[in-house]
């Protein structure tokens, strides 16, 4: 089918077709612009705890109204990055109209060409095939990196939290609802951490872990656990609360600041990670 056929598609098949025909950079120019509305926009800085410490990336920024109402409502600084120069200009536009433009910056670029490292909170109304090929960059940030999308999640990587909101006049889609997303980037804690006397392996998949925690000398692991890396560290469990084991990152180290039953042998101790040859 010729991509001008494609683009009489409705919205919703026009865009995932757009993707399959003509690869990432093209489908970039063919996905429609379909505005976020004020009070979903509202919602996804909400969500991310958006403060005047921050620098928001939008990523497909369209009009501007995500990076304006950051700036204006919230104090942030941000950018926003946008393919269609015609919508840069727009969003140039209503950052001056609404007084922020000395905080709302807006570039006609290629979001997956963007410097993410900068930013405190990522934003997005992309389509799933994006978010996934964005994902590994994401994952790669510094920890605690707030990330909000709109309607599409991210796989496997489930979701911090998921909030849902009618939205009557939504263009797209049967329900007349949006759903945002939360997660934020965890600490990258998986292998073999080693401290004298003692051993941590860690498996990770995103924000999940399988640990097991090792005593030299002793004929079996002190505690098996599966448990959630945060930003902050891991922690046997979902909740950290009460966790038979909870360690912090600190600095290139895991801190074992909790630890009960038999891991108590290694509680208060420090873990580096290991070299090539492994603890030794």
């Amino acid at each position: 089918m010729p991509a001008s056929a494609l683009c009489r598609l409705p919205a919703v098949l026009l865009a995932l077709a757009c993707v399959l025909h003509t690869g990432r950079a093209a489908a970039q120019d063919e996905v429609p612009f379909i505005t976020t509305p004020d009070h979903v926009t509202l919602a996804m800085l909400e969500l991310a705890g958006v403060t005047p410490r921050d620098f928001v990336v939008d990523l497909g920024s369209g009009d501007g109204r995500i990076v304006i109402t950051a700036a204006r409502r919230f104090g942030a600084r941000g950018l926003g990055v946008e393919i269609s120069p015609e919508l840069v200009r727009k969003s140039r536009d209503n950052a001056r109209a609404a007084g922020v433009a000395d905080r709302a910056e807006f570039r006609e670029q290629d979001l997956f060409r963007t410097d993410l490292a900068q930013a405190q909170v990522i934003t997005m109304y992309l389509l799933p095939e994006f978010n996934l090929q964005l994902r590994p960059r994401l994952l790669a940030l510094a920890p605690g990196t707030r990330i909000v999308s709109h309607d599409w999640d991210m796989g496997e990587w489930t979701p911090e939290r998921s909030i849902t909101l009618d939205v009557p006049d939504k263009a797209i889609g049967r329900e007349k609802r949006s759903t945002v997303h939360l997660w934020r980037v965890p600490a990258r804690v998986g292998g073999l951490w080693c401290t004298a006397g003692g051993s941590l392996a860690v498996t990770q998949r995103f924000q999940a872990v399988s640990a097991t925690l090792s005593a030299d000398g002793a004929d079996a692991p002190l505690v098996v656990f599966d448990g959630r890396a945060t930003p902050t560290g891991l922690h046997a469990g979902t909740e950290p609360a009460g966790a038979a084991v909870v360690l912090a990152v600190d600095g290139d180290t895991l801190h074992l600041q909790q630890a009960h039953g038999p891991a108590q042998r290694l509680d208060g101790r420090r873990f580096t990670r290991a070299g090539p040859q492994g603890c030794g």
